[in-house]
């Protein structure tokens, strides 16, 4: 009997196995890989990128937070990108939504999705307290989609889960 429940209770101690929720070797990796192009191809659709007055954004949403995501400027790196809380007074989000919407109609809805942006920071900033973060505020004035399914934001190796901060430059 003692043979059958020590492998047993080795098994459920160790959890040694690889699982799809990204268990391996025993420690917690966070989140689902991204997925995404490779590093030299995201390097170049970024040094193809028109240039101009406006930002490139990544919506980055975690449960709760008050941030909206990153931006940065057309052309640079998403290492320089900004996470930035949006001021709303002249444009809605575009997951200006309940958060407790039925799935797809709900705040966050886009997380990941990349948008050209335009708008400006307005030199204050703001405190998230839910992610205990000062932020830059940007002003919203205008967005358009990009793409819904970009990938990666910072690095190939990047994880999104939904209720922690995995994505930092």
């Amino acid at each position: 009997m003692k043979f059958v429940l020590l492998p047993l209770l080795c098994l459920l101690c160790c959890q040694c196995g690889i699982s799809p929720q990204g268990r391996s070797g025993g420690s917690y990796i966070k989140g689902v890989l991204m997925g995404g192009p490779t590093q030299e191809e995201r390097a170049t659709q970024i040094a193809s990128e028109p240039r101009g007055n406006f930002y490139i954004g990544r919506r980055y949403h975690i449960v709760s937070t008050r941030f909206w995501g990153y931006l940065r400027k057309p052309g640079a790196p998403w290492s320089t990108a900004k996470l930035v809380v949006m001021n709303e007074a002249k444009k809605r989000n575009p997951d200006r939504l309940p958060e407790d919407g039925p799935a797809g109609q709900r705040h966050g809805y886009d997380q990941n999705y990349e948008y050209k942006i335009q708008g400006y920071y307005t030199g204050k900033t703001v405190y998230d307290p839910n992610s205990d973060q000062v932020l830059p505020e940007f002003m919203l004035t205008g967005y358009e989609l990009i793409q819904r399914k970009p990938g990666w934001l910072f690095r190939t190796t990047d994880r999104y889960d939904p209720r922690s901060m995995t994505l930092m430059p």
